[in-house]
This record gives structure tokens, C-alpha cells and sequence, in this order.
């Protein structure tokens, strides 16, 4: 066999074995995750630039955690919080996450139409959001588990747009490198909001549930002797996912910092009023690849949402579910993803300023991310739940570190919002 063929091979191995943690840690980077992220650095240079390397570490812990718990015991997790807590609970979530699915939604496709008019200024956000909608809703419902997969790992590849952005607007080196290692945040308003929105954005309770049925689904029919192995492999899958998620979140507040800090932009809310501040200050380029990046993580985003929101139900109600199934077999499940998209398509449509959708998603983001990662934590060192592979020390001190910083951030946030 040849060297070349070989090398071919292995690219082909190593693409396959990509798992749920590269999509998870890719949609985390959607269009609202975005909209902070350039707000970040437009109002506040490079001085978040640490945030993306802090929560790096936080993110993998979470994310392994909800990773293995659909290993070991093969069901979702809301499946796991039904059987194994109260209904008060299972309950609390579910009426917190749903509204709060369906407004990111909402807002990733009112990103996404302005976006697209940008481009196409004939394209009205009337028209492209329920192309977009039904698109999106037709490859959910009609495309398999592994091809749904495949789709979403292609689109992965978006993503890397954002990598160049910097090298086309002459960044301060230095003072990125000083904001990367020197974590600093001022004691006022602002400052502490956009913390709160970075962490918010950055470790999400929609992944929680992604992450966990999307394990059940990789991994359905095989034997649990492997179960080790898988273990070892999802590890791997995890960190490359979340390394991902957190290198886009770094390059696009450097993207931000070294185009729109000192300018007049730095009152911008919306991802299609960063794209289009970009274009005089840093090129036709920079802003091409940050408005197709937009729309990109958008179609990579909306089907997780929407995915994660019909495992919520069809998991909380006893639905068949799985993206494994076809319609007739799931009804339940895929009806509920149809009318998640059909509310969030109309909010762009209405009244309600997809600002404002996003805040109110961040706010219920908040205060369920603590409760579940206390949860997670408590999952993960029963051994009647998950046998001989509950935490380790390691894992439970960075779990608690990560709840009490989310708990602060719930209750900063509050407090913010009540001044």
C-alpha cells in the first residue's frame, strides 16, 4: 500500500471518528453567540480575550460529564433527570428551556435573514427566513442520523472564516497577548454584563442535551463491553470539539478589538450591524468572511436547538424519539421540532427585537445552568446511575468550580437586570 494511499486513509479515519463533541463545541459559535463576541471586543478591545482560554477547561468538564452520561446509561438526559429526580425538577427545566430554545432560535434566523439581505440586498429577511426555516426543517425530518451528522460536520469547516478576519485588519500583538494572559475586568456595569454574557453564551444548557442524546444516537446498537474505549475516544472528541468552540470565540473578540475598539461601531448590537461595520474598516474580504460565517454557524446551529428541544419533550412525555427515526415512527418528536421552528420563525416577523429575544434567552440560560450543572455533578458520582465510571477528583473540582462561577453569573445577572 502506498504511503499516499495510506495518508488518505487515516485523513478518512480521523474525519469519521469526529463525534457529537466537534458539533457541539462548532454550534456553540452561532449567530448570537457571535453578536457577544463582537461586542466584547468592539466595546472592550482585547481585555475578554482571557475569557475564551478560562472557560476552556469549564466547558470540557461539563461537557464530558453530559458525554458520558449517555454512554454509560444510554438515555438523554432528561430522561435520567425524570427517572432518577423530582418531577419539581425534571418540570423546572423543561418549562425554563423550551422558551429559551425557541427565542435563540429566533434570533439566529432574524441573524441569519439580515445577513443574507447584506449580501443579496433583494433577498428580504420576508422571503430568506422561511426558506431558510423550511429548509432547515425538511433535512431534520427527511436526512438520517448519520447524514444529518455528516451535514453538520461539513459545516464545521465555516467556522475557520473567522481564523483569517484578524490577519486582514493589523491587530495590536502585543496588546492581544496581554489580554489573553492577564485577566483583568473592570468593577462596573458593563464590565460585569458582558462577563455574564460571555460565560452565558459560552457554556449553554441547550449542549447539555445535545451532547447527551447525540452520544445515545453515535453509539446506538453497540455493545457496552467497548464501553471503556468509547470513553477514551469521546474524551478526545470532547476537547477537539470545545478547542474549536473557544479558538472562534477568541479570534472573533480579536477580530472585533483590532476593527471596531476606537471606532464608531462600538455600539453595535446585531451580527449584521458588526458585518457591516467591518466593510469600511477592514476590507471586502473581512467582511465576506464574517458574513458568511454567520450564516454558516447559523444552519450548523438551528438544527441542535431545534434537535435539542425535541429531545426535551419527546424524552419528558415518553416519546419515541431519535433522528434515527422516520416521521410515522417518531411523530411526537418531529412535530414538536416543526413547531419550534414555525414560533421561532415568526419572531423575527413580529414586534419582538431579536436583542431582546436574545436577552431574555441568555437571562433563562442563566439561571438553568447552574441547577443543571449541580445536577450533572450529582449524576455523575452515583454509582447506581453510572456504575464504575462516576467522576473522578479532578472532574468534580473543576465541576464545582464551574457551578459556582455560573451560580455568580445567575445571580449577577439578576441583580444587573434589576438596576
Amino acid at each position: 500500500m502506498t504511503r499516499q494511499r495510506v495518508n488518505k486513509q487515516s485523513k478518512t479515519g480521523f474525519w469519521k471518528r469526529l463525534g457529537p463533541g466537534i458539533v457541539t463545541g462548532a454550534s456553540d459559535d452561532d449567530p448570537s453567540g457571535i453578536a457577544t463576541y463582537t461586542q466584547a471586543g468592539a466595546r472592550f478591545g482585547y481585555s475578554f480575550l482571557w475569557v475564551a482560554i478560562f472557560s476552556f477547561p469549564l466547558m470540557v468538564a461539563v461537557q464530558e460529564m453530559c458525554a458520558r452520561i449517555g454512554l454509560v446509561t444510554r438515555k438523554g438526559l432528561t430522561r435520567v433527570i425524570r427517572e432518577h429526580y423530582s418531577s419539581t425538577l425534571h418540570w423546572l427545566v423543561l418549562i425554563v428551556s423550551v422558551p429559551a430554545i425557541v427565542f435563540n432560535i429566533g434570533a439566529n434566523l432574524s441573524a441569519m435573514g439580515a445577513v443574507t439581505q447584506l449580501l443579496v440586498p433583494a433577498i428580504h429577511p420576508l422571503f430568506s427566513i422561511p426558506l431558510i426555516t423550511a429548509l432547515i426543517g425538511v433535512a431534520i425530518i427527511f436526512f438520517n442520523y448519520k447524514r444529518i451528522a455528516a451535514v453538520l460536520k461539513w459545516l464545521c469547516l465555516t467556522l475557520f472564516c473567522y481564523l483569517f478576519i484578524p490577519f486582514l485588519s493589523d491587530p495590536d500583538w502585543r496588546a492581544a497577548l496581554w489580554g489573553s494572559l492577564a485577566p483583568s475586568i473592570e468593577i462596573n456595569l458593563d464590565s460585569l454584563l458582558m462577563f455574564t454574557a460571555l460565560m452565558g453564551t459560552t457554556i449553554s444548557p441547550y449542549l447539555f442535551f445535545w451532547q447527551t442524546s447525540m452520544e445515545v444516537e453515535e453509539h446506538k446498537g453497540m455493545r457496552h463491553a467497548r464501553l471503556d474505549n468509547e470513553i477514551r475516544l469521546m474524551r478526545g472528541d470532547v476537547n477537539l470539539g470545545m478547542g474549536l468552540s473557544n479558538l472562534i470565540f477568541y479570534f472573533i473578540v480579536l477580530s472585533a478589538a483590532s476593527t471596531l475598539y476606537n471606532s464608531s461601531a462600538q455600539g453595535i448590537g446585531t451580527v449584521a450591524e458588526a458585518a457591516a461595520a467591518l466593510r469600511p474598516l477592514a476590507g471586502e474580504s473581512a467582511y465576506l468572511l464574517f458574513a458568511l460565517g454567520v450564516i454558516g454557524t447559523g444552519l450548523l446551529s438551528i438544527p441542535v436547538l431545534a434537535g435539542t428541544l425535541g429531545y426535551l419533550l419527546a424524552e419528558s412525555f415518553g416519546w419515541k424519539e431519535g433522528l434515527n427515526r422516520k416521521f410515522h415512527q417518531a411523530k411526537g418528536f418531529y412535530l414538536s421540532i416543526s413547531l419550534a421552528l414555525l414560533v421561532a420563525m415568526a419572531l423575527p416577523l413580529t414586534d419582538i427585537q431579536p436583542v431582546k429575544a436574545l436577552v431574555w434567552s441568555a437571562v433563562l440560560y442563566g439561571l438553568t445552568a447552574p441547577v443543571l450543572i449541580a445536577v450533572l455533578l450529582s449524576i455523575c458520582n452515583r454509582k447506581s446511575i453510572m456504575g464504575n465510571h462516576t467522576n473522578g477528583a479532578l472532574a468534580n473540582i473543576v465541576g464545582v468550580i464551574t457551578l459556582l462561577i455560573m451560580g455568580a453569573s445567575a445571580v449577577m445577572s439578576l441583580w444587573l437586570l434589576g438596576h
